[in-house]
């Protein structure tokens, strides 16, 4: 199999993870784990029900991760991530030595590891990560398009009531 090929079939899983959010009434972001072919770490957003600012995608997964390995050094994984990493993922990525991230579409508001910052290739940083935007960009944009569609939608109907 390709190394695209590949990176798809994780992304897909990650894909899965964010409809699982997204079925939750959260932000649709999904990130997995894989290390040595099997995901060993799973996270979907969970902010609102938890109300805790750090769960996001890539923190549940990285903290399943850790665990499966017994280890907070997550060496021989590779991230995969429906939307670009934030600046405290990228930096948890960092210090967890994560060494490939690979991401759906681009963040334009918080992405920090190629949009606004490029925390990941930070060479003052003692750890860097490959960084491997755009696989099934796309599919990951529209489920983000599509949820904040309908909450504008909801949000304007509310209005004219």
């Amino acid at each position: 199999m390709t190394d695209l090929a590949q990176d798809e079939e994780w992304m897909r899983a990650a894909i899965a993870e964010a409809k699982l959010a997204e079925g939750k009434g959260e932000v649709p972001v999904g990130a997995v784990i894989v290390h040595e072919g099997d995901i060993i770490g799973r996270g979907h957003n969970l902010r609102e029900l938890s109300q805790d600012p750090t769960t996001h995608a890539e923190m549940i997964a990285i903290r399943q991760a850790a665990q499966a390995l017994g280890s907070w050094r997550l060496i021989d994984t590779a991230l995969y991530v429906t939307l670009e990493p934030c600046p405290m993922c990228a930096g948890a990525l960092v210090n967890a030595r994560v060494p490939r991230v690979v991401w759906g579409c681009n963040d334009p508001k918080a992405g920090a590891t190629e949009t606004l910052y490029t925390i990941g290739s930070d060479p003052r940083l003692n750890h860097r990560f490959e960084c491997v935007p755009g696989v099934l960009r796309e599919e990951c944009s529209e489920l983000l398009t599509r949820f904040f569609a309908a909450i504008r939608a909801k949000n304007s109907t509310a209005k004219q009531r």
